[in-house]
């Protein structure tokens, strides 16, 4: 009974301590509550393959046929590949070498390979043909290189007309031959037509991006290794560039959104990305005097431990144009925004479909604070439809 007594009492004289380290447990990490989720397509894998780019720009448009009431479609990402690797060799040669060659891309050559060639589904061009399940480029990006580098040493003294047959025969090698037809649910297409049937015009869409070393309202020429294709966006003020992102969601579109995840606040694993920032004036004075006295290497340990809302940096025209100018934003990835949602303090979070397989946190999804989206957004791909009226009149379209 003594026992019984004494545990008792220890019990009691614990349980602050314990409803303490409770409370805390429970207000540690995310409570995300959705404010608003367009309707999308599975999320796929790019696997080993830096090919996000034909991903999350197909994933924008089967996201777009959902939204216009076609019906749900796994595009090919490889025909997508396929036409572009051929385009960009073709022009890796014009020039000389003197042109990125690799296998990134940019949103612009999704609309373009569309425009130009159409679209194919999934099962009509797996681009799996060299033993895999999943897309394994190293070999066929090397090959490629070294084909049109060996074509650029000009041993003949001048060009053959036969090179770039040679070029596709490796391409088809790899990802398989190119399907001129293909039967769809019982009727005959080709690309061309599919893509008509579809109703995709790649006329209807626009990329967006927001610096300052180009006039705002205008039309220019991202500056990015990826874009070969010499891709055209148009420069927004950042709050307009966030309206635009913003009035898209909330009007059922989505967004194609290319950024910079290399920031150490990319948590991809915990499904979150932020840009915390410690705030000294915060913090006591003896928490003042120890976070002062940490390394570099210490603080950002602490900065980016990232369990719960942090405080994040606030995000202006001028930081995010120091960090394109300095390198420290570059075009990392592609992406495909999907949805608004609050966290349990009542910060604004985007909703993002990647392109890395369901093993994280949120099945492949991720929330990307807006202070993150202001500072690491490189580009964007829209539906003109889904800008507000006043920005379109000052864009001209």
């Amino acid at each position: 009974m003594k026992n019984l007594i004494l545990g008792l009492s220890l019990l009691l004289l614990m349980s602050p301590a314990i409803l303490n380290a409770q409370a805390k447990k429970k207000e540690e990490g995310f409570n995300f509550k959705v404010v608003k989720q367009v309707k999308s397509t599975p999320v796929k894998n790019q696997y080993r393959s830096g090919t996000c780019w034909s991903f999350s720009g197909l994933g924008f448009f089967e996201n777009e046929l959902l939204r216009m009431g076609k019906g749900e479609f796994d595009l090919s990402e490889m025909f997508v590949v396929r036409n572009s690797y051929y385009d960009k060799g073709i022009k890796y040669v014009r020039f000389h070498g003197s042109l990125n060659f690799g296998g990134g891309g940019s949103f612009q050559d999704v609309v373009d390979v569309i425009a130009n060639y159409g679209i194919v589904p999934e099962n009509a061009y797996k681009g799996l043909n060299y033993g895999t399940d999943g897309h394994v480029h190293g070999e066929l990006d090397a090959l490629l290189k070294g084909y049109v580098d060996a074509v650029l040493k000009n041993r003949n003294r001048k060009l053959t007309p036969a090179w770039k047959e040679g070029m596709n025969g490796i391409i088809d090698a790899y990802l398989g031959d190119y399907p001129k037809a293909f039967t769809y649910n019982g009727k005959e297409y080709t690309p061309a037509s599919f893509r008509d049937e579809l109703g995709i015009n790649p006329d209807d869409y626009v990329m967006i991006s927001s610096y300052t070393h180009h006039p705002f309202y205008e039309p220019f020429v991202i500056e990015v290794p990826d874009n070969w294709s010499y891709g055209v966006v148009y420069n927004l003020p950042l709050d307009e560039m966030m309206e635009v992102i913003d009035n898209a969601v909330q009007n059922d579109y989505s967004v194609a959104w290319a950024a910079d995840v290399s920031e150490k606040g990319f948590k991809y694993n915990k499904g979150v990305a932020l840009v915390p920032e410690k705030k000294i004036e915060d913090l006591s004075d003896s928490e003042k005097s120890k976070w002062e006295e940490l390394s570099a290497k210490e603080k950002a340990k602490q900065l980016y431990n990232i369990t719960g809302p942090a405080n994040e940096k606030k995000i202006t025209q001028e930081i995010r144009q120091e960090a394109f100018d300095n390198y420290t934003t570059t075009d990392d990835h592609g992406m495909v925004i999907e949805g608004i949602a609050l966290d349990q303090n009542g910060n604004h979070y985007y909703i993002v479909k990647n392109s890395w397989g369901t093993t994280n946190t949120y099945k492949g999804y991720f929330y990307a604070s807006k202070a993150f989206v202001e500072f690491k957004t490189m580009s964007i791909l829209v539906n003109k439809k889904s800008i507000p009226k006043s920005i379109r009149k000052k864009l001209k379209l």
